[in-house]
């Protein structure tokens, strides 16, 4: 599976759907969902996989049912008071992006404890994308830019892809070299419209509750063998 990506990103997709199609609740996709994040961060730690992001709760997520958002809530909370041990023995550093001042008061609170008891580690870092849009991202980015402006600290002209890289959400993440959705469907659902620009995209049928480290190492290895060529043609790639 070499050349290994840097940064996989995963668009965690289908735990309704694979509820459904087992004639419970989409709450119980949820919940067994909650279960493969915990089987795919192992799998990546062990792998070598540097940064991990996990689209785990989009902007446009709010509008679902109250009910379901608040499951959706005590998971995440969940997993914040649980897995600080492991997240430490196995060296992950988790760190956020998104809106989080939309996040209940009683999930910010953990979630942010466990960011600073991870801060030193280095093995990998776990990104959560929580109450995140890649347009929402990128208008919090140009009004950053457009505040500095105002202050005279950046003239406009100067103003370009790295300055505006640097103001996004993302800015102490590499960009994507892997992006993988599960379910079978093949979009990105405002997921890193800007990082992911020469992202790989990887479209798997397998919904998430029944992904695990197999279909992870099966994505790595269709990445190795893709030639990544950034706007230039073969020739000039090596």
């Amino acid at each position: 599976m070499n050349p290994l990506p840097e940064h996989v990103a995963i668009i965690m997709d289908g735990n309704g759907r694979w509820a459904a199609a087992r004639g419970g609740a989409r709450t119980d996709g949820h919940r067994e969902g909650a279960e493969a994040v915990r089987r795919v961060v192992r799998a990546a730690r062990e792998i070598g996989i540097r940064h991990l992001t996990l689209y785990a709760f989009s902007a446009q997520n709010w509008a679902r049912p109250a009910a379901e958002v608040a499951e959706l809530m005590q998971l995440l909370l969940r997993f914040v008071l649980q897995e600080r041990a492991e997240l430490n023995a196995r060296g992950i550093r988790l760190t956020t992006i998104g809106d989080e001042t939309r996040l209940p008061v009683f999930v910010r609170g953990p979630l942010a404890a466990l960011a600073e008891a991870t801060r030193a580690n280095r093995g990998m870092t776990l990104c959560l994308a929580l109450s995140y849009g890649g347009r929402e991202s990128i208008v919090r980015a140009a009004q950053r830019l457009a505040r500095a402006a105002v202050e005279g600290r950046v003239q406009p002209e100067a103003i370009g892809e790295a300055q505006l890289t640097r103001a996004l959400d993302t800015r102490a993440l590499p960009p994507p070299d892997l992006v993988i959705r599960t379910s079978g469907e093949q979009r990105l659902s405002n997921f890193m419209l800007w990082e992911a620009a020469y992202a790989e995209l990887y479209f798997t049928d397998v919904m998430w509750p029944d992904f695990g480290r197999e279909h992870l190492e099966a994505a790595l290895a269709d990445y190795a063998a893709r030639e990544r060529r950034f706007g230039r043609v073969a020739e000039s790639v090596a």
